[in-house]
């Protein structure tokens, strides 16, 4: 068995490279670090979960579902992804074309002390989204390896999964917009426009 590849990607970097590349690609944030990251470089077509861990992953597929014509990205940590596994089976059984999904994964449970998720003891999220039937699952380990994915990530037919290995480099929490009324209406206001709040 190959021993596993420590992680040495660094979490700020990866968010602004992959942000960089998202175009207008619709983007559903876990709770945590990826969606203090996102803020930094706010944008009306990324909905900030504050709150529901493990509910990312079905908002993105729901999003997905419902929006056909619009590329959707899934952007959460190892910790959230883990709390909804069974979100992994249900995308793969839906099959929709136009999702991504991308693990911001440290191995750790950044939010509640730097506790060991699973993920750092053996278990694998690509795995996972193989088994599950995704149309492409891949372990991200080096800045090569993410260049690579991102046209896949962003153009590549889904449902499409990426689990990238970031350091545990912690950074001050940038918490930007954070009502939840407000991003939900601008996030439909986007994406309806007027009717919206018909």
């Amino acid at each position: 068995m190959t021993a596993p590849r420590t992680p040495t990607l660094d979490r700020r970097k990866v968010m602004s490279t992959v942000l960089g590349a998202a175009g207008d690609t619709l983007i559903v944030t876990g709770l945590g670090s990826t969606t203090y990251d996102a803020g930094l470089s706010d944008r009306p077509e990324t909905f900030y979960f504050w709150g529901a861990m493990g509910a990312a992953a079905m908002a993105g597929l729901g999003l997905a579902l419902a929006q056909p014509d619009r590329r959707v990205l899934v952007l959460t940590g190892d910790g959230e992804a883990l709390m909804g596994l069974g979100a992994f089976a249900t995308i793969g059984a839906e099959r929709p074309k136009n999702l991504a999904f991308a693990v911001i994964d440290n191995e750790h449970y950044s939010e509640t002390g730097m506790q060991p998720t699973h993920t750092g003891r053996g278990v694998s999220l690509t795995g996972i989204a193989t088994a599950c039937s995704f149309a492409q699952a891949q372990t991200i380990y080096s800045e090569d390896d993410l260049a690579a994915a991102l046209p896949s990530m962003f153009g590549g037919e889904g449902p499409l999964f990426f689990d990238i290995k970031v350091n545990t480099q912690r950074y001050p929490m940038s918490i930007r917009l954070r009502d939840g009324a407000t991003i939900k209406d601008r996030f439909r206001h986007h994406l309806l426009g007027a009717r919206a709040f018909d």
